[in-house]
């Protein structure tokens, strides 16, 4: 369990001051000039020493991302954070822009320098409407106090600019985050070039999730080492899980990555309702996660690679949790019809596929279909994943592929009751 002297979000409940007074208190801005005198390159091998890898879903090592960034262009590079935070379950920066934004202010800054940026860009969700007023007025606060700006006290000039998002989870993929600042529709960019040789503007440009640049700071101020010291072997450092559905108190809350899932939900949210034996399946990293069966999650450990071995993934660390009143097949074709729902069209197999998979899934759910259709169900999950622009194809399929992986049974034991239905009301 982590110690608090360990702790990175020491404000995440929002019991202290989330302005600019109260985040220096906790230690917020202390030293900043110091750790930009050591140097570009310092600033990124500490990141890379820490082992820190994106908390945005796709686990990419941060410091080996920013080293990509060209060194010797005439290009302006840019730093865009994303704030978009749109995966159903997911909840963690919204509670570090509401109740820490100058952590995340401090974070840029430090971020933006090592990738020798002068303007970033917060894209946040429309929907935030307090967090994005908090999180305008710590910028307004760190110009004022010429912590950031032109000139400023820490001797890296930047500018800061919030710019407001619509409620488009397409968005919270990069390339399509990008084009939505420039003031286009949208819709994810084919890759390569990749943001760093060509982002926003058509110049090189890191995207960071809004929990990676916060926990900058503390990296660079206690050192990589101690970050790396923390969770296990290639999931290094603290993580913030968010943790929904049946549970006794549902909440987001900092741990080591690598702690054990029945240890979290104990200690953190109360336990399984009804008790653990009453666990029927958890989606481990927001809704785009393959779901994992109860029997698997005895011992499991919330990591990367863990999670990865049964074929589902820690994504942004949310955990939502299902007891033995759930129906899997109806909860899974939720899901789908969220992504059916926020596909953006480009990509023929997610355009089509995902509406044909939801239809699917909405006559099993009944118990209607076919028990062949199962394995064609899966099938179809399988030309939509890794044929698209994007990874809105992989979101929509992996759901239903745990469902089939984990839940066939249940699948097939619901068509035997329609079919027994049926057979009983023609007699």
């Amino acid at each position: 369990m982590l110690e608090d002297k360990d702790r990175i979000f020491r404000n995440l409940y929002g019991f202290q001051d989330w302005r600019l007074e109260g985040a220096r208190a906790r230690g917020a801005w202390s030293g900043t000039k110091a750790l930009i005198e050591r140097g570009h390159d310092w600033v990124i091998n500490e990141v890379k020493t820490s082992g820190l890898r994106g908390r945005g879903g796709a686990g990419f090592p941060t410091g080996l991302k920013w080293s990509f960034m060209p060194r010797n262009d005439p290009r302006p590079s840019y730093l865009v954070v994303n704030a978009d935070e749109s995966e159903p379950g997911s909840c963690k920066d919204r509670e570090i822009i509401r109740h820490d934004p100058h952590l995340l202010i401090e974070g840029i800054l430090l971020s933006a320098f090592a990738i020798r940026a002068h303007t970033a860009f917060i894209y946040i969700r429309g929907e935030f409407v307090r967090e994005r007023e908090h999180l305008q007025t710590a910028v307004d606060e760190a110009n004022a106090a010429k912590l950031i700006g032109k000139n400023n006290v820490n001797g890296w000039d930047l500018d800061i600019i919030v710019h407001h998002g619509a409620g488009a989870y397409i968005c919270g993929e990069e390339t399509a985050l990008l084009e939505s600042i420039e003031g286009k529709k949208g819709m994810p960019r084919l890759k390569p070039p990749f943001p760093a040789a060509c982002g926003i503007y058509g110049a090189p440009t890191t995207v960071n999730n809004v929990e990676s640049i916060a926990s900058v700071p503390d990296i660079l101020r206690r050192g990589g080492t101690w970050f790396a010291s923390l969770g296990v072997l290639d999931s290094a450092g603290t993580k913030l899980f968010q943790i929904s559905g049946h549970v006794e108190c549902p909440c987001v809350v900092e741990e080591e990555m690598g702690i054990t899932l029945r240890e979290l939900l104990d200690t953190h949210a109360g336990g399984v309702r009804g008790g653990w034996d009453n666990l029927l399946a958890i989606i481990p990293g927001g809704s785009s996660m393959p779901l994992i069966r109860a029997e698997q999650c005895q011992d499991l450990t919330l990591d990367f690679d863990a999670l990865a071995k049964l074929k589902s993934g820690l994504g942004t660390g949310c955990v939502i949790v299902m007891d033995k009143t759930t129906d899997p097949i109806k909860a899974i074709t939720r899901i789908a019809y969220f992504y059916k729902h926020e596909s953006c069209g480009q990509c023929t197999p997610c355009r089509e596929g995902t509406g044909w998979m939801y239809r699917v899934l909405e006559r099993m759910q009944r118990g209607e279909a076919e028990k062949r259709e199962i394995d064609l169900l899966f099938d179809v999950t399988k030309q939509v994943e890794s044929h698209t622009i994007c990874a809105l194809g992989d979101a929509a399929a992996w759901p239903v592929q745990g469902l089939i992986r984990n839940f066939r049974d249940v699948i097939e034991e619901r068509i035997d009751q329609y079919q027994a239905a049926l057979k009983e009301a023609a007699e």
